[in-house]
């Protein structure tokens, strides 16, 4: 199993950016999704989740700025940030709890990252 996320980049204060995270391998099941980001020097820290059946949640600090969506027949989990500000800078890195096999238990799954940097 393999999660690619793809998406960020440098962008000015105010302005968006759009990532995505698809999930491929030998997947049966997927159940929550999420987005995490970890800043130089801080802890990995939990940004928005999603679960299959949509239910979302955000950090305080992104409420209301950024959307977590996903598409269940493509696997695939997105991150829409707008108003973006300079504290959001940080590597993004996307999650799965992934069962492979019917009647096998899920395991947490982590893409490689993205970087997010915000500055004008």
């Amino acid at each position: 199993v393999q999660l690619q996320a793809s998406g960020g980049g440098l962008v000015q204060p105010g302005g968006s950016l759009r990532l995505s995270c698809a999930a491929s391998g030998s997947i049966f099941s997927i159940r929550d999704m999420g987005w995490y980001c970890q800043a130089p020097g801080k802890a990995r820290e939990l940004v928005a989740g999603i679960t299959s059946g949509g239910s979302t949640n955000y950090a305080d600090s992104v409420k209301g700025r950024f959307t977590i969506s996903r598409d269940n027949a493509k696997n695939t989990v997105y991150l829409q940030m707008n108003s973006l500000k300079p504290e959001d800078t940080a590597v993004y890195h996307c999650n799965a709890d992934i069962q492979k096999y019917s009647g096998r238990t899920y395991s947490g799954y982590w893409g490689q990252g993205t970087q997010v940097t915000v500055s004008s």
